[in-house]
């Protein structure tokens, strides 16, 4: 039985080409792949995955590799470049945005805090995406932590890859202080804080809604409607596999 999270025929071939050396193995890669996309946008639990001739101690296992050996962080910046280069745009982006997101946890053991300004308990998810809103680097911390302390963190993780040559970042007033030094000094990247006017009512930024269009693709997947990870790690990586999917659907169009 197929499923409309199963990969298409041209979008599994982008993943065999970057990924998977061809040979004989005992399990379907492509199976697997489908079943991790499966439980990303339905949100089941690894128990509940449907049968579909592999276990699904065989899907998690394979999970777990992956991100223990950097393949989900190789398969999205991989995929980034392409569409960045399919699209006719540089594949070095040098600008991002910048903001997080508070959102409960379920089963977390780990980094779980209070956001007291969005009155939330959980987890803050720090993304920086491109001026398209793609993922660039993700960040999952205590919802306690505040914007400063986690955006330096984010932009490290985005500096040390080599497809990215970022000279300029927006932000909200969140990160506005001493960050901005912080930032110029340590990357040399200048942070740009896009203020908001004072008029009343709803009024959408300039740059920065790109990251909240973000924001809104993710939550089309169940599995990040909370965070149910027991750790921080688990929760980044299903985001870089949700922008993963996002891209090789827009590849395809």
């Amino acid at each position: 039985m197929a499923y409309s999270t199963d990969l298409t025929d041209s979008q599994w071939y982008i993943i065999e080409q970057v990924t998977f050396e061809k040979r004989k193995r005992q399990h379907s890669m492509r199976l697997i792949c489908n079943l991790l996309f499966y439980l990303l946008k339905t949100g089941c639990q690894w128990r509940e995955l449907p049968e579909r001739g592999i276990k699904w101690q065989v899907v998690y296992y394979y999970f777990r590799k992956w991100q223990a050996l950097g393949v989900v962080e190789q398969l999205h910046e991989l995929l980034y470049k392409q569409n960045r280069q399919r699209s006719k745009r540089n594949s070095f982006p040098t600008a991002a945005v910048l903001d997080s997101q508070s959102v409960k946890t379920a089963l977390a053991t780990d980094a779980v805090g209070y956001d007291a300004g969005k009155k939330v308990k959980g987890r803050k998810r720090h993304l920086l995406v491109d001026t398209q809103g793609y993922v660039l680097a993700v960040r999952v911390s205590s919802a306690a932590a505040t914007d400063r302390q986690a955006a330096q963190e984010v932009i490290r993780k985005a500096d040390k890859l080599q497809i990215y040559k970022l000279k300029l970042v927006y932000a909200d007033g969140g990160y506005r202080g001493k960050l901005i030094n912080q930032v110029k000094k340590q990357f040399g990247i200048q942070l740009n804080i896009v203020k908001k006017k004072a008029k009343a009512g709803f009024k959408v930024l300039p740059r920065r809604w790109v990251v909240e269009r973000a924001f809104a693709w993710l939550a089309k997947c169940r599995r990040l409607s909370i965070d149910y990870e027991r750790l921080t790690a688990t929760s980044e990586a299903f985001i870089l596999l949700a922008m993963y999917r996002l891209m090789l659907n827009h590849y395809k169009n």
